[in-house]
């Protein structure tokens, strides 16, 4: 017999996501437009995000994407027919929407293995318009989203648990087996905010990471902040940050598989020269990785991050880099992205900055931005604007006396 969450959990989590993770940690408010895209297989999450919704009293435009017709696409579809950009109709959604929320969840968490790369990469870069168009609405306090995950029988096979147990580790990540869900969010990410807080305090000129295969170099640069506990994304516990791309050197050995495009990437390398990629390999997937950082500008970092395993109760590999992104376990984690950076990493008026500012402060702009994960132990040592050192990250934890 399948393993399925009862409505009423399903309401608590989607009251998570409406009523707490959507502006800013505060909820949606009355009047408010919300745009709710959900798989067709995650029908029963669609229903409780909706009647979230409008006991919030705001306004559902609802997406509801039909499962397994992503393969046929790319099959079909001639190169002209992936650059198409739907632009009028994609910049009113922008134009109409203050809030979106995403359901990951698949039918075929390997659907588009095998599919040329350079196709894959045509489509994302076809969209990144839209992507810009939402990122300045948000810069200008407009808009804001949040991602969740629903889970079905195939990710957790691709995980190797139980439908159950895959089930689970969402329960307990999202704490919907407390009596007040929203009430154990905020009490964490208020030690996710005291911990940013601590770390923008120590003004880090670059960090120094170390683990088995890795020696990695990340200058953060002028003009940055660490980032964390807004509500895009649920789960997360991580603390991340910017950096500036140029000053990234060294190499890093990922651990944990990568699903790219509906492609398994396994045990990602990559080495660094002035902030360039100038090596990528991986046991598995290498083709996708190269064609991936062959994108523009996705051969340099966007994000560098760190997870505290005492804020996270994700203890399985997932086999979906929203979870194995924050997975705490017995090392925490540490990830990057490659490509795009976070522009609300500067701490100014992000609004009345420039292209040519954010080119100056060596903030990223791609198509893409992948997260690539290791939970190998690891030691970061931080290294300040007046030459001291401190270790700021060891053993899974940071660093900071009480």
């Amino acid at each position: 017999m399948t393993y399925q969450p009862s409505q009423e959990m399903l309401e608590k989590y989607a009251d998570v996501l409406i009523k707490y993770a959507l502006d800013n940690c505060t909820g949606v408010k009355p009047g408010q437009t919300v745009l709710v895209q959900v798989p067709e297989c995650a029908k029963p999450m669609l229903k409780a995000l909706r009647k979230s919704v409008l006991t919030a009293g705001a306004n559902p435009i609802i997406q509801y994407i039909p499962d397994d017709m992503a393969r046929e696409t790319f099959e079909l579809a001639s190169d002209e027919q992936l650059k198409f950009f739907p632009e009028s109709y994609l910049k009113g959604l922008v134009e109409q929407i203050d809030h979106s929320v995403y359901i990951i969840a698949e039918t075929n968490p390997t659907e588009l293995a095998g599919i040329d790369p350079k196709k894959l990469m045509m489509r994302q870069s076809a969209y990144k318009p839209y992507a810009e168009w939402r990122d300045v609405k948000e810069n200008q306090g407009k808009f804001t989203w949040t991602l969740a995950m629903y889970a079905t029988q195939q990710m957790a096979d691709e995980a190797g648990l139980s439908l159950e147990e895959y089930w689970g580790q969402i329960i307990d990540a999202c704490f919907l087996n407390e009596d007040d869900p929203i009430g154990k969010w905020k009490q964490v990410m208020g030690e996710v905010e005291s911990t940013k807080e601590k770390l923008n305090e120590l003004k880090i000129q670059s960090l120094h990471v170390v683990a088995e295969n890795t020696d990695l170099t990340v200058q953060l640069g002028d003009d940055r902040q660490w980032m964390g506990g807004s509500g895009r994304n649920i789960p997360s516990f991580e603390i991340f940050i910017s950096p500036d791309w140029r000053g990234t050197n060294g190499h890093i050995q990922f651990t944990e598989p990568l699903y790219f495009n509906g492609n398994l990437i396994r045990k990602a390398y990559l080495e660094f020269k002035d902030g360039l990629v100038t090596k990528a390999t991986a046991e598995e997937g290498e083709e996708v990785l190269k064609e991936m950082i062959a994108t523009k500008n996705a051969n340099k970092i966007g994000e560098y991050s760190l997870t505290d395993k005492r804020h996270s109760r994700i203890t399985k590999f997932m086999a979906e880099t929203l979870f194995d992104e924050n997975v705490g376990g017995e090392f925490g984690n540490t990830h990057l992205a490659v490509g795009k950076s976070y522009q609300d990493s500067y701490p100014g008026d992000i609004a009345a900055q420039t292209d040519d500012d954010w080119k100056r402060m060596g903030y990223n702009n791609s198509a893409v931005h992948t997260d690539i994960v290791a939970t190998s132990n690891r030691t970061v040592t931080a290294t300040l604007k007046d030459g001291s050192q401190v270790v700021i990250y060891k053993n899974g934890q940071f660093q900071f006396d009480e």
